[in-house]
C-alpha cells in the first residue's frame, strides 16, 4: 500500500473527520464563551466591585522607556481566562452528565431477545422431533 493511499484511508476515517468537526465546533464555542464572559459576565461583576474593568487590571513591573513598551503583569486578563475556563468546564461537565444519564437509561431498558436465525429454528424443530420420537412408547 502506497503512502498516499494509506494517508487517504487515514484521512477519511470517521474518527478523524469527527475529531476535525469537534475541533472546529470547539473553537467556535470558545469564541462564544469568551464573548459571553468578556461582554456579559465581567462588566456587571466589575460594576459590583466599583466599576473596575477586569481587562485593565494590571501591575506595571517596568515603566515604558523610549521605544520599549512597559512590562506589565496583566492579571485581569488572567482572571477573565479563568472565568472562561470555568464556564467551558461546567458546560462540558453538564454535557457529559447528560450523556452518562442517557447511557444508564439505555442500559436499564429491557432489550428484546434476539430473533433466531433460520438455522436455529430448523435445529429447534429437529430437536423437538427427536424428543417426540424418543418419548413415544415402543
Amino acid at each position: 500500500m502506497s503512502v498516499i493511499s494509506e494517508f487517504k484511508a487515514f484521512a477519511v476515517k470517521g474518527n478523524v473527520v469527527d475529531m476535525a468537526v469537534g475541533i472546529i465546533i470547539g473553537a467556535a464555542f470558545g469564541k462564544i464563551v469568551s464573548s459571553f464572559v468578556g461582554d456579559v459576565v465581567m462588566p456587571p461583576l466589575g460594576l459590583l466591585i466599583g466599576g473596575v474593568d477586569f481587562a485593565d487590571l494590571a501591575v506595571t513591573l517596568k515603566a515604558a522607556q523610549g521605544d520599549a513598551p512597559a512590562v506589565v503583569l496583566a492579571y485581569g486578563k488572567f482572571i477573565q481566562s479563568v472565568v472562561d475556563f470555568l464556564i467551558v468546564a461546567f458546560a462540558i461537565f453538564m454535557g457529559v452528565k447528560v450523556i452518562n444519564r442517557l447511557k444508564r437509561e439505555e442500559a436499564k431498558a429491557p432489550s428484546l431477545p434476539p430473533v433466531p436465525t433460520k438455522e436455529e429454528v430448523l435445529l429447534g424443530e429437529i430437536r423437538d422431533l427427536l424428543k417426540a420420537q424418543n418419548d413415544k412408547p415402543l
